[in-house]
């Protein structure tokens, strides 16, 4: 059974509402990086990139996230820009859902090994299951749900939805 949690209209004013926190958080900077983890992530950044690109005059650019969800620790993180790229920058790691906190601690983990400087991240569902000491800086939405229960984010063009299932 699917229980729709947020409505298409309720995406985009969350969408637009996070782009202006990470907006006011980096009005200083000259380049902000926004790094979506392949899946929903690469799917939410780029929304979020579209809106960064009309709102401020900073040079936005999209990094993609490459990992096994399943297991990063054996694949490894992939970024599709050079490291260089990102040296020194501020960067936003972004993904769909916040559920266990792994993909994001690897995500993390990844960039920290460069000299960064900062480091935020943004979820449009924030599930509150962590195993890892890891927060979302900007989230559209938390939920207190069960184990067994599913967050499904569809980014379909005029009808994005978010559904528990």
């Amino acid at each position: 059974m699917k229980n729709l949690i947020l409505t298409h209209d309720q995406i985009q004013h969350t969408i637009k509402r996070i782009a202006y926190q990470i907006y006011e958080t980096n009005v200083d900077e000259k380049e902000i990086i926004i790094a979506g983890i392949n899946g929903g992530g690469i799917d939410f950044a780029k929304k979020l990139v579209d809106i960064l690109k009309k709102i401020t005059d900073a040079q936005i650019t999209l990094c993609k996230v490459g990992m096994d969800k399943k297991n990063p620790l054996k694949s490894g993180v992939e970024t599709s820009i050079p490291e260089e790229a990102y040296k020194d920058k501020s960067i936003v790691l972004v993904d769909d859902v916040l559920n266990s906190g792994t993909t994001l601690i690897y995500g993390v983990h990844h960039f920290l090994k460069t000299p960064i400087k900062q480091l935020k991240t943004a979820v449009l569902v924030n599930r509150n299951h962590k195993k890892y000491p890891i927060k979302a800086d900007f989230k559209g939405i938390s939920l207190s749900t069960s184990l067994n229960e599913h967050i499904k984010v569809e980014f379909i063009p005029k009808n994005n939805s978010v559904y528990l299932e």
